[in-house]
């Protein structure tokens, strides 16, 4: 036990993880990417897909990114770099993003269960399962309108012409789908990891110190406790790792940004949570657990759900997780980039931090006036 096994578990190991992860995608993605182009199938789709993307500033290949965006931005950006275009490619790589990816489901489910009751409407559809669908398409429509007001924005002395030769139908070579996958996980591993490693690093960081001796007091005060066999240490654990979370940098920080997000009608534990995800989305629901001391992690989400369902606004006395503020944070996750990994692959796609910041500039500021307009209109 020591700082040292902390770093290389909490701030290295999980770094790597959040690599690894994203290998299987990638390599799969890619391998059916390869058996496509190979058998002639993509060119066809891309074919008969272009007239319709171009009015909106895309290309014909960008629908194969567009569609991955709904596993994972991360192998969909890398497989924009099919499409020769300058311009198109980065309209697509600037847009995909957007699209609802896998990691933003938990936190749909999360907050869903809150705010929308199991009501069957129409006698067919669910109420929750329709909630889950609109949030599906927002992203869809949102990346589509954003693509239409870049192609206005994005200048470029290339003209966008899509010629291509269609290819006979034909078996897959196996050996190129192989070596495909092969290097396109590496790209990635190499390239993008890198950067996932340090900003891993850098938030465990912020999540594991706080200024002064604030970790030192809170030791302190369960030390008694924890040395009494009677009583339910994993709880009291629980309880540690809460105060220790509120009182790091990320916690201060979390206190620091309410002001700005409270018109969202977010408290500073959710501020919190936007911090902390910015890991990874779904670690939102991990934070949340942390936070209300949930001696089941983020495994337990009846727990987790019935904790926020009876949480108060200190302030106001009111519960934290109305109809508006729950829409507000559905509507912030779905437009705001909150993903490490996805900063991490533009830049690598990019060659450079110019548009990673934009990306993150303009889908934070579309996060936070979307919600923002919700909670003010709903509340």
């Amino acid at each position: 036990a020591g700082m040292l096994t902390d770093l290389l578990l909490d701030g290295v190991i999980a770094g790597l993880g959040g690599i690894f992860v994203f290998i299987p995608q990638i390599a799969i993605l890619f391998a059916f990417i390869s058996i496509l182009e190979d058998t002639g199938y993509m060119a066809r789709v891309t074919f008969m897909m272009d007239k319709v993307m171009s009015k909106v500033g895309l290309n014909g290949k960008s629908v194969v990114p567009m569609i991955g965006g709904l596993a994972c931005a991360v192998p969909s950006i890398m497989a924009a770099r099919n499409i020769e275009n300058w311009k198109d490619r980065m309209i697509t790589i600037m847009v995909t993003p957007l699209v609802s990816c896998s990691a933003r489901l938990p936190v749909y489910i999360l907050i869903i269960s809150l705010i929308i009751p199991s009501k069957t409407v129409l006698g067919i559809f669910n109420l929750q399962g329709l909630a889950l669908m609109v949030m599906y398409l927002v992203g869809i429509v949102a990346a589509v309108l954003v693509a239409w007001v870049m192609k206005f924005i994005i200048k470029t002395k290339e003209r966008s012409y899509f010629i291509m030769e269609l290819p006979v139908y034909r078996m897959p070579r196996w050996k190129n789908v192989a070596y495909t996958m092969y290097e396109k996980s590496k790209t990635f591993v190499f390239e993008a990891g890198k950067v996932i490693i340090a900003i891993s690093i850098i938030l465990w960081v912020m999540a594991s110190f706080g200024p002064g001796n604030r970790f030192e007091s809170i030791d302190k005060k369960y030390e008694s406790a924890l040395a009494d066999t009677t009583k339910n240490t994993d709880h009291i654990k629980t309880l540690v790792a809460t105060e220790k979370l509120e009182n790091s940098y990320v916690g201060l920080l979390g206190h620091a940004i309410e002001p700005a997000i409270r018109p969202l009608g977010y408290d500073w534990k959710i501020g919190i949570g936007l911090i902390t995800s910015f890991a990874a989305r779904e670690a939102f629901v991990g934070t949340m657990a942390t936070i209300y001391s949930v001696d089941g992690g983020d495994e337990d989400t009846s727990t987790i759900r019935e904790r926020m369902s009876a949480s108060k606004n200190s302030r106001t006395g009111l519960p934290v997780y109305t109809f508006a503020t729950g829409i507000s944070l559905m509507l912030f996750y779905a437009f705001a980039m909150q993903c490490m990994s996805t900063v991490a692959i533009v830049y690598r796609e990019t060659k450079g931090w110019k548009w990673p910041v934009i990306q993150l500039g303009y889908m934070t500021a579309m996060a936070y006036v979307a919600a923002l307009i919700a909670y003010q209109l709903l509340k």
